[in-house]
């Protein structure tokens, strides 16, 4: 196929995959971020199938009281405890668990060294101060952390597309009003407004997300409107207008396909920023509430208890992994939407 006969799309698409680097990266971080879809599978403290008697248990999905392995309570079953383990080893009885026997919140009350323990054949990567799994709260905090970006970035791009195209497309008053609007909007202190809500209502990741969504647009709407001011003038959009089209189906079909460019080469850096954002409201105490798993808790943790080396060394490289997946993704894709190149 010939380079003229190839869409714009097309050429695109081979620009990126011409960037190595960030080509595999994202591979690399689709592989991640499919894995942890799946973390209640891969890291879990109740086994995925047990057979038991004669008959199969599915412990994954169903509740089963201790009495039914031959325990004396009807509390739920605790299968981290020898004597269950004990009982579903014998004779033909037999359990599978995860590859990681530890759900995020599970604490390790058979860990053979005090908490935080180092990582062991018990705990691959150790336990923290409060003897829960490292390996599993960095599974879970990595899965939260990437939908908690990418839930802002959605949110943060689609205010940022409709502000910015009210403002490019109109312009004039309209434009004045908006940008002396943002900027008082964007003069408000996030930490201090995040700082009274966290006063009067509970700390939720919903709560996160409604606050940094109001100010997470302010950034990329510049951009859209710069494209918009750009866009309007032109004689495609001239000629759409004589032949009487709306000024919102002029937006929808002409302007805005063209104006995307910077929407899309800055995703990745954005999705970086709210991971980012989320990591140090949770080193601070105002992220997510207890027990959820987080990359930030994990960092304050490390951060008071020094010689616990294991519990910063992994949050630090799952973190800085992350953002230079991410960083080397939106270079790529950068590169990929510049049509100067070849």
């Amino acid at each position: 196929m010939s380079g003229a006969s190839l869409s714009p799309g097309r050429r695109a698409w081979l620009r990126f995959r011409a960037n190595r680097r960030g080509y595999w990266c994202l591979w690399i971080f689709l592989a991640a971020f499919g894995l942890s879809l799946f973390a209640e599978v891969l890291s879990n403290d109740r086994p995925l199938v047990v057979r038991y008697e004669g008959q199969l248990y599915w412990p994954l999905w169903h509740y089963y009281p201790e009495t039914t392995f031959g325990g004396d309570f009807r509390t739920a079953t605790d299968y981290l405890d020898p004597f269950i383990r004990a009982r579903l080893s014998e004779g033909s009885n037999w359990a599978l668990y995860p590859p990681n026997p530890y759900r995020f919140d599970t604490l390790n009350y058979f860990a053979p060294s005090p908490n935080p323990a180092p990582p062991s054949r018990v705990n691959f990567l150790g336990t923290d101060d409060r003897g829960r799994d490292v390996l599993a709260r960095l599974l879970y905090g990595f899965r939260i952390s990437v939908l908690f970006g990418l839930a802002l970035t959605a949110i943060g791009v689609a205010l940022g597309i409709v502000a910015g195209a009210v403002q490019g497309y109109f312009g004039g008053r309209i434009d004045l009003t908006f940008q002396r609007l943002i900027e008082v909007w964007g003069a408000i202190p996030e930490l201090y407004l995040l700082l009274i809500l966290a006063s009067i209502f509970e700390p939720s990741i919903w709560i996160l997300l409604a606050i940094l969504s109001l100010f997470g647009w302010i950034g990329l709407s510049d951009y859209v409107r710069a494209e918009f001011l750009r866009n309007r003038q032109l004689e495609y959009v001239t000629a759409a207008r004589a032949l009487g089209l709306s000024s919102l189906q002029i937006i929808r079909r002409h302007v805005l396909p063209n104006s995307l460019t910077p929407v899309i080469a800055f995703l990745p850096f954005r999705m970086s920023a709210a991971i980012v954002a989320l990591t140090s409201l949770d080193f601070l105490g105002l992220g997510v509430p207890p027990p959820t798993p987080s990359l930030g808790e994990l960092l304050a943790q490390g951060k008071a208890n020094l010689d616990a080396w294991w519990i910063s060394l992994g949050t630090f490289g799952v973190l800085v992994g992350t953002l230079m997946l991410l960083i080397f993704i939106g270079e790529a894709l950068r590169d990929a939407l510049d049509t100067r190149k070849g």
